[in-house]
């Protein structure tokens, strides 16, 4: 990769993302929006310092910086950037620059903590309080080229690092061992460490990386993938299991760089494998193919689920599709940007309708109780023509 910095939003990106969520608001009615959740924040002021920005349907949004000020001050290059030093103040700091105060509201209550609703509920008691988490997540779901390059930047990075477990995959090394390796390995390369899920309770430590049978025990995350983990309260991917010959090994890893995320997933192996397995991982291939060329703009997001889960019917690998059983996970891609779930769900009954631009991750892969996993994801950018591959390590199970 080319020299590594810390990349700064331009402001001309911050204009466009503040012009597209105000023509929200005045569409809906709603007189302003007050972003609190971190990511949120940071893609509409360029800092992700705390703090509250106030977004009026028309005119200059207000960023009010608790800690700290002086980097937010640096860092947004918003005009409005003052310092605040409670919340209580936010009505009469909202007044004194200009602003008026709402008698609607938008907040993301899809994760402001309730405790937080009660408290603005009290700060400004004349407004009613509205939802406008759906419409912001819809905003970001259609990324720009700037970001559309900042995620090529970081599917640049999971292929280094899928590049990686080859010259390093050992027989009797841990799963955790490896791990540590693959991740040292990453943050060289820039990665931020924390990947960033919106879904309250959902939390991942750069991906999973499996092996054998292991790989088949499902967790408390919504993923097809579990595993056991290093302890009971972190009780999904990497563990102390020894990896061995002839079994399939998963790494399943998002890379992280300036905000933005890859997700991609491939399939190792020291030895063979049975040919169910290699069966298997084929037909996975097969239906990302299949779906590359039918995700176009236009397409429902749940009739590309859809048309993924039937073909692992038709292929006979049903009950094995996704998860096992009731544990079966009912999607089979999501959008990827700041965040690892974001718009749209490739998922039973959505409606939302692929845009260019939008970047979704596509994982086909089968759960076999005993065995293991194969199957693949890509991170991919949605085009006229199809579905393009930003990440673009070889597909097939690597033999070593």
């Amino acid at each position: 990769m080319s020299e590594i910095h810390i990349q700064d939003i331009p402001p001309v990106e911050l204009e466009g993302r503040i012009n597209r969520l105000q023509q929200v608001l005045q569409e809906n009615g709603i007189d302003a929006a007050l972003i609190v959740q971190k990511t949120d924040l940071f893609y509409f002021s360029a800092t992700s310092q705390q703090g509250y920005l106030y977004v009026p349907d028309v005119g200059d949004p207000l960023l009010m910086v608790f800690k700290d000020f002086d980097r937010a001050r640096q860092e947004s290059p918003l005009k409005l950037v003052v310092p605040i030093g409670s919340p209580k103040k936010l009505p009469e700091m909202v007044a004194s620059n200009g602003l008026e105060l709402p008698k609607i509201l938008g907040l993301e209550l899809d994760v402001l903590p309730v405790n937080l609703y009660f408290q603005y509920q009290k700060i400004f008691p004349a407004a009613e309080l509205t939802d406008v988490s759906s419409e912001i997540r819809l905003i970001r779901a259609v990324k720009s080229n700037y970001e559309v390059d900042c995620i090529r930047q970081a599917a640049r990075g999971s292929d280094l690092v899928c590049a990686r477990v080859s010259e390093i995959l050992e027989e009797g090394q841990t799963e955790l061992a490896l791990a540590g390796e693959l991740e040292s390995y990453a943050r060289s390369l820039g990665h931020q460490g924390i990947v960033r899920m919106r879904l309250w309770g959902s939390e991942l430590f750069y991906g999973h990386l499996l092996s054998g049978a292991d790989a088949a025990v499902p967790s408390y995350l919504a993923s097809p993938t579990g595993g056991k983990g290093p302890s009971r309260l972190t009780g999904q991917g990497a563990g102390f299991r020894k990896i061995q010959k002839n079994e399939p090994v998963l790494v399943d890893y998002v890379f992280a760089l300036n905000g933005y995320l890859a997700d991609h997933a491939r399939i190792f192996c020291l030895g063979e494998l049975p040919d169910e397995l290699l069966a298997g991982h084929e037909a996975m291939l097969e239906i990302q193919e299949r779906v590359k060329d039918q995700a176009r703009p236009g397409v429902a997001s749940g009739d590309i689920y859809e048309l993924m889960v039937s073909g692992a019917e038709e292929k006979g690998y049903g009950e094995w599709f996704m998860g096992v059983g009731e544990r079966r996970i009912r999607f089979t891609g999501h959008g990827v940007g700041l965040e690892l779930d974001e718009f749209p769900f490739l998922a039973k009954g959505q409606k939302l309708k692929l845009e260019e631009n939008m970047i979704i991750a596509l994982e086909p892969k089968l759960i076999i109780p005993g065995k293991g996993v194969v199957g693949i994801e890509n991170t991919h950018l949605v085009t006229e023509s199809g579905l393009e591959p930003l990440t673009q390590s070889p597909d097939a199970i690597t033999f070593i």
